[in-house]
């Protein structure tokens, strides 16, 4: 009986028994009840599973039973979770097996630090779980966020989940790019590394005077110039607006400038100083190619010469489409051939029309405030069409005109101490675009192609 009696002994020591009295009593005739643990293979007592209490009675002395834990330290688990289309933080987490106390308490606690109603489809969720016998529950989750902030909520002791927000340090470097095209803005800017969303926000710029479906050659080029927010680790934080673009087309040069206002909004303009912004976009749509023009041609459905009153983009379907100005939304239904429809009163008696939608952008309605550049909808083939296509059309006091062909002034031009301000900003950006463009030992590349390099 040693082998059961030295733990007995030792818990009773600790409630203030003498052993000695317990030996005396003769304890070998009543032997006590461990629930009922495995035969040990060696001559030294093993615990049972951690899964069960010891209880210790002894009946000679009427005493209670005393509760023994024998729960080892819990294994800490890590894994990293991937979040699907329709998840919620509370179901990933109720998903991996945590209780739906647990799995509250930590939505709750990161609330005052990050909603976690932001996680994305594809984001991953790293997870570290105290698993034992007895206990199944999240030691910490952290969510990162971006390349320079993670969210982190950790166990505490009697106090439940406790959220922090945790930033890396870093620094903001210029990047500068510039390349050839041989076959498209697109192709040449993201095979040189301009990131994507860079290269939206210059399309947009250029959207007033360049139509890029027809007005761009094989050996025209483009130049761009931004700051780029990184860690110390190297990774990409965020890319600031541009502050600098140039295309060169055919050997005529558009060049853009940014120059921040007293208000703190940023405008674009030219090397005068004359606003780009113009009051209507020419294509509002991006990525899409010119597939008929304004005026007489032989429609494709009805078989005869028709004149055609807009302009029509083919795109794959769903891609968006912008509001070509600021205005107010006036029409937006399903219309005979026009399927799915949208037009768009601005001032100065101007209307824009948008046609053949697949669906409308949520949040708009008859009555509603659009901003230029906004998406009201999304390319589809509704209505009389033979495949996935923007018809769109310019008025003018209610009589369409050609998008192609229609000029607009300078949304805002310059002057006096404000312009003054301009040119010596300018004339920073284009000192700082000699720098930082300048090939060097680490990124020495032809400037006819590209080059990437930072201060």
């Amino acid at each position: 009986m040693s082998r059961v009696l030295l733990p007995a002994a030792r818990a009773y020591v600790a409630s203030g028994c003498v052993l000695g009295c317990v030996i005396a009593a003769g304890l070998s005739a009543t032997p006590y009840q461990f629930g009922a643990p495995s035969p040990p293979s060696t001559g030294l007592f093993e615990p049972p599973p951690a899964e069960e209490q010891l209880e210790v009675g002894l009946a000679p002395f009427a005493l209670d039973p005393i509760a023994v834990s024998t729960e080892r330290t819990p294994h800490i688990e890590a894994s990293t979770l991937t979040v699907r289309r329709g998840d919620t933080l509370i179901k990933i987490l109720q998903r991996e097996g945590l209780s739906p106390t647990d799995a509250h308490a930590i939505s709750t606690a990161l609330k005052t630090v990050f909603d976690p109603r932001d996680i994305r489809v594809g984001q991953t969720i790293e997870l570290r779980r105290a698993r034992s016998a007895t206990t199944h529950t999240a030691d910490s989750v952290r969510i990162p966020v971006n390349p320079a902030v993670e969210v982190l909520a950790y166990k505490t002791e009697g106090e439940g989940y406790t959220a922090h927000l945790l930033e890396a340090e870093t620094v903001s470097e210029p990047r500068a790019f510039q390349g050839r095209i041989t076959t498209s803005l697109y192709d040449a800017a993201v095979s040189q590394g301009v990131p994507p969303a860079v290269l939206v926000e210059m399309t947009r710029l250029f959207a007033y005077d360049v139509d890029f479906q027809r007005d761009i050659r094989n050996g025209d080029t483009f130049e761009v110039l931004f700051d780029q927010r990184i860690t110390t680790a190297g990774d990409v934080v965020s890319n600031n607006e541009i502050a600098y673009a140039a295309m060169t087309l055919r050997g005529e040069e558009f060049k853009v400038y940014a120059f921040a206002h007293d208000d703190g909004e940023t405008g674009y303009y030219t090397a005068e100083g004359k606003g780009i912004r113009k009051a209507l976009m020419r294509t509002p749509i991006n990525g899409a190619r010119l597939s008929s023009s304004f005026g007489s041609r032989r429609h494709p459905i009805l078989g005869y010469t028709k004149m055609h009153k807009g302009v029509d983009f083919a795109a794959p379907r769903g891609t968006p489409i912008y509001a070509a100005g600021n205005g107010v939304i006036e029409k937006r239904q399903r219309w005979g051939s026009f399927g799915n429809y949208i037009r768009i009163r601005h001032g100065d008696g101007f209307s824009t029309a948008y046609a053949h939608m697949n669906s409308f952008a949520k949040g708009y309605g008859v009555g509603s405030r659009v901003k230029q550049g906004a998406v009201i909808g999304y390319v589809g083939t509704t209505g009389r069409s033979t495949g996935p296509h923007l018809h769109y059309e310019v008025l003018k006091n209610g009589k369409q005109v050609n998008p192609m062909k229609v000029r607009f002034p300078a949304s805002k031009t310059l002057a006096g101490a404000e312009l003054d301000a301009f040119f010596a900003e300018r004339d920073r950006l284009v000192a700082k675009w000699d720098l930082v463009a300048a090939p060097t030992d680490v990124a020495s590349i032809n400037p006819a192609d590209v080059s990437t390099v930072t201060e």
